[in-house]
């Protein structure tokens, strides 16, 4: 199945934290992963702000490979737009929105990963089945 991937369950990938193993797992079990564009800037990001320095090269580089396996969603005006649309149905804050905008122009028969509660509760009033949270 194809899943897309949101950068609440990118992270646990590389920061230690509840919910990391079974992030793992389901990261493990999908054949198809996908995520928008966007979330190259989340995930490093937080990985500067999370991590020492001396842990946060070896982390970044293996994000860096993980993302090259993904197919990634760009940014383009429709997917903004639809972003928009979501982030005025739903209240979802701008990232969280472009996550849903991005995973909806591959449509609703895809899997959403995510362990953001908020944003699960959005993705499945969109029709998605959510995976994690």
């Amino acid at each position: 199945m194809t899943t897309y991937v949101d950068t609440s369950a990118l992270l646990k990938r590389y920061i230690d934290e509840a919910d990391s193993e079974r992030a793992e797992a389901l990261l493990q079990s999908e054949r198809q992963l996908v995520t928008g564009r966007h979330t190259v800037v989340e995930v490093r990001r937080n990985l500067a702000r999370l991590l020492a320095p001396e842990h946060l090269t070896g982390a970044r580089q293996a994000f860096l490979a993980d993302v090259d396996r993904f197919s990634i969603v760009e940014l383009d005006a429709r997917t903004c737009e639809v972003a928009a649309d979501v982030a005025e149905r739903t209240g979802l804050r701008t990232l969280d929105a472009l996550h849903l905008g991005a995973a909806l122009r591959i449509g609703t028969r895809i899997g959403f990963l995510t362990f953001d509660v908020r944003q699960a509760s959005a993705a499945r009033s969109l029709g998605f089945t959510v995976v994690g949270a």
